[in-house]
């Protein structure tokens, strides 16, 4: 009888495991498109053998499906989660917020960007994006509303807000951190309506002027 660590190391170990085909495949998305997410060449590519990927997906659409998953988790996740972090004021949160979108920062721009150009080619992919959109604005707005806004008003600023981040990704916007960092604070007077504290932008520089 095998033991829990013979087992694990056979579906675990010289087959790699569920993370590194699915980290594989989200890279090859990413970098060359949908077409590139194929098992054979995922596989010669990790040196690992076909039949392995067999021990963690049932086929390649289950791995398209769990790189979905794996964007609604990374992308739609940390920001929701942003719009809670605890914060004094509605600047702080909205710096909370963009905090999410900055370099280094959990949400993945390249991986949303490459998801909505997979939606053009799918409509199960763009109602899973039309979700996901959806979501992050309910979230958005629920963060604005939390804050005494009235909800047209926080539904205004939160399209204000995503819509503005949205637009840098599919530009493919590239400023110098500092140049992005200055405009911050007038992002956030333009996105609430009210000016960020000195300590307030302070505090958000010091979490990335490193990036």
């Amino acid at each position: 009888m095998q033991t829990k660590t013979e087992k694990n190391e056979k579906t675990g170990g010289w087959r790699g495991s569920r993370e590194v085909w699915l980290e594989a495949a989200r890279e090859a998305f990413v970098t060359s498109g949908l077409d590139a997410v194929k098992i054979q060449p995922l596989a010669t590519q990790l040196k690992l053998s076909r039949t392995s990927f067999y021990w963690f997906f049932p086929d390649r659409a289950a791995l398209l499906d769990a790189i979905l998953a794996d964007w609604e988790a990374t992308n739609t996740g940390s920001l929701v989660r942003a719009t809670e972090d605890y914060a004094e004021t509605i600047a702080e949160a909205v710096l909370n917020l963009i905090g999410v979108f900055m370099e280094g920062g959990p949400f993945e721009t390249r991986l949303d960007l490459a998801v909505r150009g997979w939606a053009h080619q799918s409509d199960k992919v763009a109602a899973r994006v039309r979700a996901a959109d959806a979501s992050r604005l309910s979230a958005i707005r629920s963060m604005f509303e939390r804050f005494g806004f009235a909800p047209g008003e926080a539904d205004v600023r939160a399209r204000t807000v995503y819509l503005t981040q949205i637009g840098y990704i599919s530009m493919h916007v590239r400023e110098a951190m500092g140049e992005r960092l200055a405009r911050v604070p007038d992002y956030v007077m333009t996105f609430t309506g009210q000016p960020p504290t000195e300590r307030e932008i302070a505090r958000f520089n010091a979490r990335h002027e490193a990036g």
